[in-house]
């Protein structure tokens, strides 16, 4: 059932965030007196130029970076004060992450990806099984359990990490660049995913990205230049149609040519996988460090 943003109650709200990087003639103000707030059921892009602060901010609403000045409250707890562990635990309760390169265990199978989220969250044996299952096949890929990454496309190895993102249920979700390195149709396909989630499941999901396509899928864009929010918006969203009992959004519309035959899709190489970013780096430390101790 889809659920009228506007209506549902705030899961994360930040105040005057300010972040200061780098020390003496070097140190930079990367986000400059930010407020945003995130609701449940709705997704949001936060939009803007390389450099403009954004994914900065992703990391601090993520509580992976804390912030020089200003206060972030995720499902009414202030994080000002915790204690690292205790932040490690509310990412963990709180807060699923979808990153531009995948980031999945090449040794491990889809189902197993997908169950690494859940030991972090606590959830073990046969319930992470069935969880890790049904996150699978939320995201259409039922029959791809015991795939290895190796034999995984690029669309489906992000529809893993988003079923890793949304398997233990949290009520945010933060989407680092997700159609980057995606040709058209596959990004097209990981944006109408993320919205059903946000509408079906009622989760807030918040999308950093540079990619126009996504445009079609929010129900509000925020740009950022320079550290700040410079406009909000709020686009006309992609419809919704009803298939099998699951609402799902409806496909962009196949490019015609002159003579009435399909254009030929446009094809580009998929981006480099890029080094791990520290927030990366550390979601990656606790996921293997928490997976370690329960061993």
């Amino acid at each position: 059932m889809s659920l009228n943003p506007a209506s549902q109650p705030l899961v994360l709200e930040a105040h005057g965030i300010v972040k200061e990087l780098g020390e003496g003639a070097g140190r930079i103000m990367a986000v400059k007196g930010v407020d945003i707030a995130l609701k449940s059921g709705e997704l949001t892009l936060l939009m803007g130029p390389s450099g403009s602060g954004k994914t900065t901010l992703l990391s601090i609403l993520g509580c992976i970076l804390s912030p020089t000045a200003g206060t972030v409250s995720i499902a009414g707890t202030p994080t000002a004060g915790l204690k690292p562990e205790a932040l490690a635990m509310l990412r963990r309760t709180h807060i699923g992450y979808i990153f531009q390169s995948y980031n999945l265990f090449p040794t491990l199978t889809a189902v197993e990806n997908v169950r690494i989220a859940l030991d972090v969250a606590g959830v073990t044996g046969a319930v992470a099984i069935q969880k890790a299952e049904q996150a699978l096949r939320d995201v259409g890929l039922g029959h791809k359990f015991t795939s290895y990454p190796a034999h995984l496309s690029g669309g489906e190895k992000q529809r893993v990490a988003v079923a890793r993102a949304i398997a233990s249920a949290p009520s945010i979700v933060l989407a680092d660049e997700p159609t980057a390195a995606l040709d058209s149709e596959n990004g097209h396909g990981v944006m109408r995913l993320l919205a059903q989630i946000a509408r079906e499941q009622n989760r807030s999901i918040l999308v950093v990205t540079h990619d126009s396509r996504t445009l079609m899928y929010a129900d509000r864009v925020i740009h950022i230049e320079d550290g700040k929010i410079v406009s909000e918006e709020h686009p006309a969203k992609a419809p919704v149609t009803e298939l099998s009992g699951k609402a799902i959004l409806a496909a962009a519309p196949v490019a015609v040519a002159a003579d009435n035959t399909p254009a030929e899709k446009p094809r580009r190489k998929s981006a480099p996988q890029r080094t791990k970013e520290p927030a990366e780096a550390k979601i990656l430390t606790d996921l293997i460090q928490k997976r370690k101790s329960n061993a």
